[in-house]
């Protein structure tokens, strides 16, 4: 009777899987005031159902155990499939990821300054790489001071990662780009010499 793990209610309130229930509320809390249909300026009832859904499943001791069993099952597989591929090329690799955070967070302060944050389970999956190696690149990103936590609990750069962004020249590659519904199609944002 467990919930189907196709929907990620982590990734929907942008939270680990570890998180504790006093988070879960507090994040809710933020989001659901944020997207909540009555709010004129960043009101949206998808978003807003979909939050309410992800944390009546979560706040529920019996219903997030069941969600988390065919959660775990579900990212066990992923990951395996993962390492299989792509085994650890070390600094080169670490290099790659910190360079892909540094610019999915500029793109996401590119299309929207005030709300740019993006959750560490969303950056999971736009980079194809596990929340516990992941943890590395957030740890050396903030200790450089180039990325920090919002209120939301996202992460998004700070005005020096925007400078090491544009010093040390990082492909902002079309596909790094988070999908807006506002967004006109790549091919019309393609012309746009900042590459977004």
């Amino acid at each position: 009777m467990g919930q189907p793990a196709a929907i990620d209610y982590y990734d929907i309130l942008q939270l680990s899987p570890r998180a504790d229930q006093e988070t879960i509320e507090r994040v809710y809390r933020l989001l659901a005031k944020r997207y909540h249909p009555d709010n004129k300026y960043t009101g949206d009832d998808h978003r807003f159902n979909a939050l309410t859904k992800a944390y009546r499943a979560l706040s529920d001791p019996e219903q997030r155990a069941a969600y988390d069993a065919n959660y775990d099952s579900a990212g066990t597989q992923e990951w395996t499939q993962f390492f299989r591929a792509s085994p650890s090329e070390g600094a080169e690799e670490d290099k790659r990821i910190t360079q892909a955070v540094l610019s999915i967070l500029y793109t996401a302060r590119r299309r929207d300054a005030d709300k740019s944050a993006v959750g560490v389970i969303q950056l999971e999956k736009l980079l194809g790489v596990p929340e516990k190696h992941l943890a590395f690149h957030v740890w050396y990103l903030k200790e450089k001071k180039w990325i920090q936590r919002d209120e939301s609990g996202g992460f998004a750069i700070t005005a020096e990662g925007v400078d090491e962004v544009i010093k040390s020249d990082f492909p902002l590659r079309m596909d790094r780009l988070l999908p807006s519904p506002k967004d006109p199609p790549i091919s019309k944002r393609s012309s746009d010499p900042g590459g977004t």
